[in-house]
């Protein structure tokens, strides 16, 4: 008898530690969110103070619907660096499908029907990085970066190098996708959508649960039942869906296909997600983070623009924000570890 007490109060305490890191880590993330909301308003109000065109209405909304499609690829890496897995062929994924959804529609498939299709081949494409992971037994990282090449070589090829014009550009599929509602682009009230309903399904749902065990132990996961490559391909599926849609919005927004758009998607993504508070270590995410990482990537673009600073310093700018995001994230991370060993952890 006493020794069944004494194994329930010890059950307890065990509990209440982990109810304990669990806040920790929950209230962590969302101050790490609110840090990169708050970074991306105080950068928009220098560059509007020094340069007040920038608050016009116009160029804001210019930032956000240009910001979307890396901020949707952030979205769905986040649930893959929470893993400790990286997507590298999402950049490519984009492009091959907005390129397919040009052709189908260039060959008179319904734009609708073709954006569908265009958004289902993304899901097949992050299924066949699924299978290669799988079957060759290599990490993610490396067989995404070899379907990186593949699937951007494909776009190149289908679209014979050059633009897919001749779209039909009088389609409600242009006109709606492409047009504003309620004084915002369709492309951002999709990505709002998008963002609501992937943090629900990473913080609420079953599925969520089991990817954020994984990051955070895997070897755990795997002994308490969790299928890591079951989760995995299902992520991976997800991460090409969503780079599908990215495509689909962005063919809807530039109205041609471009074989060589997309390129480099891959590194903001994962730079959006990073300095939106999602750490390469696993176990946690932020799907608001991440996209609101990638609006800040798309405010320092704009502002080197209205500064006139060449376009080739676009890249050292996004590389010296990711190493302050990062070093900020080291604090954060130090400081989290001294609470929890407050707890005896």
């Amino acid at each position: 008898m006493t020794t069944q007490l004494h194994e329930q109060a010890s059950s307890t305490d065990d509990q209440r530690r982990r109810n304990a890191v669990l806040g920790l880590a929950t209230r962590a993330v969302r101050a790490e969110s609110s840090s990169v909301l708050a970074a991306t308003v105080l950068l928009v109000l220098v560059i509007g103070a020094l340069r007040p065109a920038f608050f016009s209405v116009g160029q804001l909304r210019d930032v956000l619907n240009s910001s979307v499609y890396v901020a949707l690829l952030a979205a769905g890496m986040s649930f893959l660096l929470s893993m400790r897995e990286i997507d590298l062929s999402v950049g490519s994924i984009f492009g091959l499908s907005l390129i397919s959804t040009a052709l189908l529609m260039r060959g008179g498939v319904s734009p609708w029907l073709a954006g569908a299709l265009g958004v289902l081949l993304g899901g097949v494409l992050g299924l066949v990085n699924a299978v290669v992971v799988h079957y060759i037994a290599i990490p993610a990282f490396v067989a995404t970066l070899a379907t990186m090449q593949l699937y951007r070589g494909l776009a190149v090829a289908l679209g014979n190098g050059q633009q897919v014009t001749g779209l039909p550009l009088d389609d409600s599929f242009f006109t709606v996708l492409g047009g504003t509602e309620l004084g915002l682009p369709v492309s951002v009230w999709v990505l709002i959508a998008v963002t609501l309903l992937l943090t629900g399904l990473l913080r609420f749902t079953p599925f969520g649960y089991r990817v954020r065990s994984i990051g955070s132990n895997p070897d755990a996961a795997a002994f308490s039942g969790i299928s890591i490559a079951g989760t995995r391909t299902k992520v991976l599926v997800l991460m090409g869906a969503v780079g599908g849609l990215a495509g689909v919005l962005g063919l809807a927004f530039f109205t041609s296909g471009d074989p060589n758009i997309g390129t480099g998607f891959e590194l903001q993504a994962i730079a959006a997600a990073v300095i939106g508070g999602t750490p390469l270590r696993g176990g946690t995410a932020t799907v608001f983070g991440a996209v609101f990482g990638a609006i800040l990537l798309g405010v320092v673009s704009s502002g080197l623009v209205f500064f006139s600073i060449p376009a080739n310093w676009s890249s050292f700018a996004t590389g010296l924000v990711v190493l302050l995001a990062v070093a900020v994230d080291s604090v954060l991370r130090s400081r989290r570890r001294a609470r929890e060993s407050a707890f005896g952890l």
